[in-house]
């Protein structure tokens, strides 16, 4: 197996027992018997200790939902069709992943990565911009982009607690009523 290839390994299995139990009770020991490895050592020696690793499983997660999302954004043609996409990709997304996205907010909620006003903005500044377009081309109404971007994640990011309360939560119907709700208040 590669190197690389290892690393994907660890990082896949780190993300389950995450999801599992996690980030506190994720310890090498549960990370190498769900990745079905011999050894802690092999985590050792592909990861310089748990920041490393924790950090990888976050860049991970990451760049999955970067590139899931920007595939759908880039297909969409209009602002309103754009903010369809990333309502529903989102949505989707989470859905989809839902180990995936339980060990990110576990490692942002236990401060094992950073996530503060400059992070919130970087989250929050592809929305902004979809708005901003549809300003531009009259194809939303006035109003101010950070307040309804804002408006739009946060209804986002609560999907992965309400999925933990609620898991068989109808996810296409909940993107469905976003969508209706965010385009009724951004329609010129």
């Amino acid at each position: 197996m590669t190197v690389e290839a290892r690393r994907a390994q660890i990082v896949a299995a780190a993300i389950e027992v995450i999801a599992e139990v996690g980030y506190r009770g994720a310890s090498f020991a549960r990370i190498v018997q769900r990745a079905g490895l011999s050894s802690t050592r092999m985590i050792s020696y592909h990861f310089a200790g748990k920041d490393e690793l924790i950090g990888a499983v976050a860049t991970s997660v990451v760049a999955d939902i970067a590139a899931y999302m920007t595939a759908r954004v880039r297909a969409a043609e209009g602002a309103a069709a754009m903010l369809r996409a990333y309502i529903t990709g989102v949505v989707s997304y989470v859905d989809g992943h839902r180990a995936g996205m339980r060990a990110l907010v576990e490692i942002v909620l236990n401060g094992a990565m950073p996530y503060g006003p400059g992070e919130d903005r970087q989250v929050v500044a592809p929305l902004e911009e979809i708005l901003r377009a549809g300003q531009r081309s009259g194809e939303f109404r006035a109003f101010d982009p950070v307040v309804v971007a804002t408006a739009i994640q946060r209804s986002l990011d609560g999907l992965p607690f309400l999925l933990a309360a609620e898991p068989d939560l109808d996810c296409g119907a909940y993107a469905a009523e976003l969508v209706t709700l965010f385009e009724l208040g951004t329609r010129a």
